[in-house]
């Protein structure tokens, strides 16, 4: 199960601020933000390399953490693998710049720069460079009007759209 997120160490190496020139979301509530998210597209890595279905919960902790529940469906195995991280915010609370960690000590960063600031049923998130970039909904599916102009924004930024993984859904679990 471990070796789902293994690259989560190299991107834990690396620093836990935003690309430079990429603006985070503010204001962000952590309490809205909290449940499953379903993984409509993502920039390939070997971490996740050949998982569908893949989602992440996120569970606010009474100490401010962010308890972070990886899965997906490895075709491979025919099995599904999870893993379980913490993620600390790295300034307010209101801004949605946080650092995961799935290997601890060593933490990545994890920065929502686009969200639906009303429902909270779409975000866009980048790690510490623009070789990570995920699309996330509460919906196995989202949209070609939400999802186009998210892609328009990544393209905008000068994340590799053209690279990113349209995520297989159909095994996706309440």
């Amino acid at each position: 199960m471990l070796a789902m997120f293994v690259g989560m160490l190299s991107l834990a190496a690396c620093s836990t601020a935003p690309p430079d020139g990429v603006s985070v979301v503010s204001p962000f509530d952590v309490g809205r933000y909290e449940g499953k998210w379903y993984e409509i597209a993502r920039l390939d890595h070997r971490f996740e390399r050949g998982l569908t279905s893949v989602s992440a919960t996120y569970v606010a902790q009474p100490d401010g953490s962010v308890k972070v529940i990886n899965r997906g469906w490895s075709e491979q195995d025919q099995a599904w693998r999870e893993s379980v991280g913490k993620a600390l915010f790295t300034g307010s609370e209101d801004t949605g710049s946080l650092k995961v960690s799935f290997f601890w000590p060593f933490y990545g960063g994890y920065h929502v720069i686009a969200l639906d600031q009303r429902r909270y049923q779409w975000s866009m998130v980048a790690g510490p460079d623009r070789d990570y970039l995920w699309i996330l909904s509460r919906n196995p599916t989202l949209p070609d009007e939400i999802r186009n102009p998210l892609v328009a924004k990544a393209r905008s930024l000068g994340f590799p759209v053209d690279d990113l993984i349209w995520v297989d859904q159909s095994r996706a679990l309440p």
